[in-house]
């Protein structure tokens, strides 16, 4: 830093990034725990909101880019996940677990990747586990951080026999 330069400025430049790597996150966050209700009852609208109007939704590699293609738009994006509410809803059950993050902040542009494992059951009575790597670009606008571009590539899917295992939990002798 020069000795004329503002002394602030760098302290301020890395509030913002704290505060937008945060803001990516919970927003990230949030777009999971409504994938992980995605029934009758979910809100399209808040998963929409979450996007900006020109984003795109692609699954990558030889599988997710054959199951799930490219949604370009909003409410391309809105209109394929619809598709999982049902009735009868697709999943019965449905979590994503996210790690190995990574959050690079440019201005108001942003990119952030996961490694995602997702444990679902299906209403056609099957279940699965599956991992996947997640590259996600944002940009921010005066509503705030938003997804511009969501990638997921397959790295592993399994199926399993179910979740609830009704075994006792093994404990410790007391």
């Amino acid at each position: 830093m020069s000795a004329d330069a503002d002394p602030l400025t760098d302290v301020r430049a890395r509030l913002d990034r704290l505060e937008s790597e945060s803001a990516i996150r919970a927003l990230v966050s949030t777009y999971f725990e409504l994938c992980d209700r995605l029934d009758v009852a979910a809100s399209l609208e808040a998963l929409g909101a979450l996007f900006t109007d020109d984003a795109a939704w692609c699954g990558t590699g030889a599988r997710y880019g054959a199951a799930f293609g490219t949604h370009q738009g909003r409410e391309a994006i809105v209109a394929m996940l619809g598709r999982y509410q049902g009735p009868p809803p697709h999943f019965t059950f449905n979590a994503h677990f996210l790690g190995s993050e990574r959050i690079v902040v440019d201005g108001d542009r942003a990119r952030g990747y996961w490694l995602m494992l997702q444990t679902s059951s299906y209403a056609a009575g099957t279940s699965d586990l599956r991992a996947a790597r997640l590259d996600l670009t944002f940009e921010r606008s005066a509503a705030g951080w938003r997804i511009r571009r969501f990638e997921t590539c397959n790295l592993f899917s399994r199926p399993v026999d179910r979740w609830d295992d009704p075994a006792p939990i093994p404990l410790p002798e007391p």
